[in-house]
């Protein structure tokens, strides 16, 4: 805005130069672009740093409005929360809930942008996307750096074997080796079952759910723990898996519970910059008129059964 602003100003006294002085309009023109390429130099050469973040914010995170696109960091594939179809299309829950809220309900365009959920929020809080939406479980930690919308979904930390398995209960686990996504509520309910076992537990941590779920189909590990949702995509895609049974903490906290292990309760959120209340709140009203008129019911029923 301060160019801009400037321009227009310095332009007014090339045309009053150019009436003066009998300038044609291709002289005065090339002495404006001159004078603003200094001023530009200037500024770059003043505040590079400060000046190249205001432009990142406005052109790539976008706030929505006036042309602007809201950047979703977001892991893929996660299915069924986030994947590509065989067309190379981007679908499932969290996609179709994106539309819903940031295009339908605030009128914002929005892209998703793909990183690693290791780093998702650091790459948030380093501008590198608006907003996170990932399957993304709300825990104090996480809340210590950024913020969550209200919740969206519920899941479960669950744990899935192969067919042909000897483990039949939780304590079966004990001494084998799981499969886990980094930086996950799942590998961190693998901690918490390593640390019930007195360290007699192997964790073994992939970039993404793929990579722990190809290791159980070729016996690198012993079961994979992770959301119930994306269990129950791999378990009822690859005909050689189940989940393990069991009662836990859906039970425990009275919860209606799945018919299977359950060894957390979890709320996913939509993550934010703490600095980013406005459009916070904004997405909280367009969740709660999506969750009134009907929208998410009809978006779950596409990807959820029950």
């Amino acid at each position: 805005m301060l160019i801009s602003y400037s321009f227009y100003r310095f332009s007014g006294k090339f045309h009053q130069n150019k009436r003066e002085s009998g300038d044609g309009p291709k002289k005065c023109y090339r002495r404006m672009c001159y004078l603003c390429l200094v001023m530009q130099r200037r500024t770059y050469l003043k505040g590079a740093a400060g000046a190249a973040a205001t432009f990142t914010m406005a052109g790539c995170l976008g706030g929505g409005g006036g042309g602007n696109t809201i950047t979703i960091g977001s892991d893929i594939p996660y299915r069924p929360f986030e994947y590509r179809t065989p067309e190379d299309e981007l679908v499932g829950f969290d996609v179709d809930i994106a539309q819903a809220v940031f295009t339908d309900e605030l009128g914002y365009e929005h892209e998703f942008q793909e990183t690693s959920f290791d780093g998702i929020i650091q790459g948030l809080n380093n501008g590198n996307f608006r907003v996170i939406m990932s399957a993304m479980t709300i825990t104090e930690d996480r809340a210590e750096e950024i913020d969550f919308s209200d919740p969206y979904f519920t899941a479960y930390q669950t744990v899935v074997i192969l067919n042909d398995s000897d483990i039949a209960a939780k304590e079966d686990l004990k001494g084998t080796t799981v499969g886990v996504q980094k930086g996950t509520t799942g590998a961190s309910a693998a901690d918490g079952l390593k640390e019930e076992f007195g360290g007699d537990l192997t964790i073994q941590r992939y970039d993404q759910i793929t990579g722990a779920f190809d290791a159980l189909r070729n016996n690198q590990v012993d079961a994979v723990v992770n959301d119930n949702t994306v269990n129950a995509e791999f378990v009822n895609q690859s005909d050689i898996a189940k989940f393990l049974e069991g009662t836990g903490a859906a039970e425990e906290q009275g919860k209606d519970a799945p018919p299977y292990l359950t060894l957390t309760v979890e709320e996913y959120g939509i993550g934010f910059r703490k600095d980013d209340d406005e459009l916070r709140e904004e997405v909280n009203g367009a969740i709660a008129t999506i969750k009134e008129n009907g929208t998410y019911d009809e978006i779950y029923s596409r990807y959820f059964s029950g």
